[in-house]
């Protein structure tokens, strides 16, 4: 094999990563879009936090309602009556019609279980702001995953074709070898599998390229969608507080998942005291203007008459027995409270735990970043090795591909685990309770445009 068998190989590896910058740089020319810029669509469009948030409103109407109980009630009622009156004692039938128009109005004095309800509905809604709280950091995990999803599959399929390309000049080299009888068909044969090989790779590659853009597509509401890629080089922000217990401490102070679970336990024991109000009386201030007309009968002949009846007092109710209803009512509130009680130290543990392995995992991530950066400049200078070994006959043709393969799969992998890292420090933010829109924009900024 002659030294201008090897320089396509060489120009090929050594210009890989300027080709594959090229080609996103003109991707983001063409009308791509931002992170913040498709998170913005992306609010406006998800059912599921549309979901949360008409919940949200549902709840602080109910809330609005439960305040009815507290406050005065007020009736206008009316009412008319036609009567014929046949008697055979009297010479001709009468006919005879009355009216009346009352109105009523109370006010509650003393009804434990109408403000108990009120505090429940308010806590009711405090639960669900948090709730749609978590709606929305996990909406920015989605897009978030979703966004780097699709640049992990354009890096497989551009690393892919890369590979192809540098797969097919071995395989031309390993033909013209043969031919001039400096190889056998050995290697023709290995170079034809291997380019068979990374050609079925890269038709897999962009039927995942094409799911990717599908799913980030309907996450938004768009169509081809076009994200903008990372700019080269790509760096990933450190962590900050380095410590688990640090993000644990956070996360405890006040996640909306704690926060919901608590209104959860409040809730269920105002039902408790709820219930037993049922033994205790109430008290309500009541009141009625009632004007009333018809027909008189007393007088000769008949006449009608009108009636103006005001009234106002108190009016007093003890419940005194139903048929054991209450107590029974309070055993099912009390081991209702403990079960939220629990649920409240499940939510605690699960965030605990949830946050640690999160840390952990974004240490991880970055660790094997920087391994794969160390690798990827290994496997170059094993790449260059392998080919010069193959020139002088030291190294056959299926370590040349094999030293290709893995020169882009590390570059794969470490593409890869970029994206990992940044979707990670999301996702470590968001099993803390703290992470929000703002937090995109750290990452957002190290988009190419």
């Amino acid at each position: 094999m002659h030294d201008t068998d090897i320089r396509p190989f060489h120009r090929l590896a050594r210009l890989a990563p300027i080709a594959l910058a090229l080609t996103w740089s003109w991707v983001g020319t063409a009308n791509a879009q931002s992170l913040i810029e498709l998170y913005d669509a992306a609010r406006s469009y998800d059912s599921t936090l549309q979901a949360a948030r008409l919940q949200h409103e549902a709840n602080l109407a109910r809330a609005a309602q439960a305040r009815a109980g507290l406050l005065p009630q007020a009736a206008l009622s009316a009412g008319a009556n036609w009567a014929n009156v046949d008697n055979s004692a009297l010479p001709a039938s009468r006919t005879s019609n009355s009216q009346n128009v009352a109105l009523s109005a109370s006010q509650p004095l003393y009804r434990p279980a109408n403000r108990l309800s009120h505090e429940q509905a308010n806590l009711s809604a405090e639960a669900s702001g948090a709730q749609l709280t978590l709606a929305e950091q996990d909406l920015i995990v989605r897009l978030s995953q979703a966004y780097f999803d699709v640049l992990a599959a354009q890096d497989t399929l551009a690393f892919t074709g890369t590979l192809k390309a540098a797969v097919q000049e071995q395989l031309a080299a390993a033909r013209r070898s043969f031919e001039v009888g400096t190889a056998t068909i050995t290697d023709t044969r290995e170079a034809q599998a291997r380019f068979d090989l990374v050609l079925a790779q890269e038709i897999a590659a962009q039927n995942d390229l094409r799911v990717k853009k599908l799913a980030l597509d309907q996450l938004v509401g768009r169509q081809d969608v076009k994200p903008l890629p990372l700019a080269t080089p790509a760096s990933t922000p450190a962590i900050q507080p380095e410590s688990a217990e640090a993000w644990v401490s956070r996360a405890l102070e006040g996640h909306p998942a704690i926060v919901a679970a608590t209104r959860a336990r409040d809730i269920a024991q105002l039902e408790t005291r709820k219930a037993d109000a049922g033994h205790k009386p109430t008290l309500d201030l009541v009141g009625q203007y009632q004007v009333s007309r018809g027909p008189s009968s007393t007088g000769t002949p008949p006449g009608q008459f009108r009636t103006n009846t005001a009234s106002v007092g108190l009016q007093f109710n003890l419940p005194l027995f139903a048929g054991y209803a209450i107590q029974n009512r309070v055993k099912e509130t009390l081991a209702l409270e403990q079960k939220a009680e629990a649920d409240l130290e499940s939510a605690t543990r699960n965030i605990t735990q949830a946050t640690r392995s999160a840390f952990f995992g974004v240490l991880s991530g970055a660790g094997q970043v920087k391994a794969l950066e160390a690798a990827e400049a290994s496997s170059q200078s094993a790449l260059e090795a392998n080919q010069l070994g193959y020139q002088v006959g030291v190294r056959i043709n299926i370590d040349v591909l094999n030293a290709q393969s893995q020169l882009f799969q590390t570059r794969r992998d470490l593409a890869q685990a970029r994206y990992n890292v940044l979707v990670g420090q999301l996702r470590l933010k968001q099993a803390s309770g703290q992470l929000g829109a703002e937090d995109l924009k750290p990452i957002d900024a190290l988009l190419a445009r």
